[in-house]
C-alpha cells in the first residue's frame, strides 16, 4: 500500500486529486497538507511516505534551497512538483534540484494518476506537454524571480509559519539546530529546514543577521 502527502494550499484541488488517485492506485493512504508545516510535520511523525506531491505557492517558503533541503532530509520519499505553471524552464528547473516528477494542474486526471504510478515505480516523470513547449517560454521566470528578490530585501517576519517564528526565536537566544530540536520537540533535520526557510525569507545570509531583523521589529512594534 502507498502513502501519499497532497500538500497544496487549496483544499478543492487537494480533494479533487485525493479522488483521482483514490479511484486509479486501488489501497492508496492519502495525507493532506496545506502549508509547509504541516507537509514537515507529516514527513517526521509519518514512519514511511512513499511520495509527497508538493504545490510551490502554498504558504511555507518552498524554494530551491529548501527543497533540497527536504531532499536530503528524507531520502527515502520521493517528492513531485504540482503547479499551474507549466513553463519549460519551471520543469527543468524543478527536475535539476532532484525532484522525482513535474505535475500540471492542468492535466486530465488520467494523466496524473499515470504521472504518480511513474513516479512510485522509481522513474522521473515529466509531462508530454514539456516537449510541446517553445524554449522561448524561459523568460518568465524572471517575474517571479523579482517578486522573490523584493521579498527577501522586506524582511517579511509576518510570511512566516508559527513554527518558523518559534524557531526564528530560539535562533535569535543563540540555540544549535540540535538545541532547538530539543526544545520544540521536532527532529534536528526538520529543524535545519525550517531555518534555511527563514534564512530565505527574511533575506539575510546567516542567524546573527535574523537576529538583528528580529530585535528591530521588536524595538519598532513591541518594545
Amino acid at each position: 500500500m502507498y502513502r501519499i502527502v497532497i500538500a497544496d494550499d487549496h483544499g478543492l484541488y487537494r480533494y479533487g486529486l485525493r479522488l483521482a488517485l483514490t479511484a486509479g492506485i486501488p489501497g492508496v493512504e492519502i495525507f493532506d497538507a496545506a502549508c509547509f508545516d504541516a507537509v514537515v510535520n507529516l514527513l517526521e511523525q509519518q514512519a514511511s511516505i512513499d511520495l509527497a506531491i508538493l504545490d510551490l505557492n502554498m504558504p511555507g517558503l518552498f524554494d530551491q534551497e529548501v527543497l533540497g533541503d527536504v531532499l536530503s532530509a528524507y531520502p527515502d520519499t520521493r517528492f513531485a512538483i504540482v503547479s499551474a505553471d507549466d513553463s519549460r524552464a519551471e520543469i527543468l528547473k524543478a527536475l535539476s534540484i532532484g525532484l522525482h516528477g513535474y505535475i500540471a494542474k492542468s492535466q486530465k486526471d488520467e494523466e496524473v494518476v499515470l504521472a504518480v504510478k511513474e513516479i512510485l515505480a522509481g522513474r522521473i516523470y515529466v509531462p508530454a506537454l514539456l516537449s510541446r513547449t517553445s524554449a522561448g517560454q524561459g523568460p518568465h521566470i524572471a517575474a517571479p524571480s523579482q517578486r522573490h528578490q523584493a521579498r527577501r530585501h522586506a524582511g517579511n517576519l509576518g510570511r512566516l509559519t508559527s513554527r518558523q517564528k518559534e524557531v526564528l526565536n530560539l535562533m535569535a537566544e543563540g540555540y544549535s539546530n540540535k538545541e532547538i530540536a530539543r526544545n520544540l520537540d521536532i527532529a534536528e533535520a526538520t529543524t535545519k529546514i525550517h531555518a534555511t526557510a527563514i534564512l530565505r525569507e527574511l533575506g539575510v545570509r546567516n542567524r546573527t543577521e535574523a537576529a538583528v531583523l528580529l530585535q528591530t521589529w521588536h524595538e519598532k512594534y513591541v518594545g
